[in-house]
């Protein structure tokens, strides 16, 4: 069990690495909005990290 912990955790570090990569400070403050807001099970927030990040996507193609 600790070694699913621990890979789930080097892909969500690997993923969160790869936004601020691609998309910079915002793409990181709409993947921390969207974090909090699911686990919180917020969807006001949840909802604004997600269109930042449909935004995000939208603007860079």
């Amino acid at each position: 069990m600790p070694l699913v912990a621990i890979v789930v955790a080097a892909l969500a570090i690997g993923f969160e690495q790869l936004v601020q990569w691609k998309y910079g400070p915002m793409g990181i403050i709409a993947f921390v909005a969207l974090s909090i807001g699911i686990k919180a099970k917020n969807t006001t927030i949840s909802g604004i990290g997600a269109v930042i990040l449909v935004m995000l996507l939208a603007q860079s193609n």
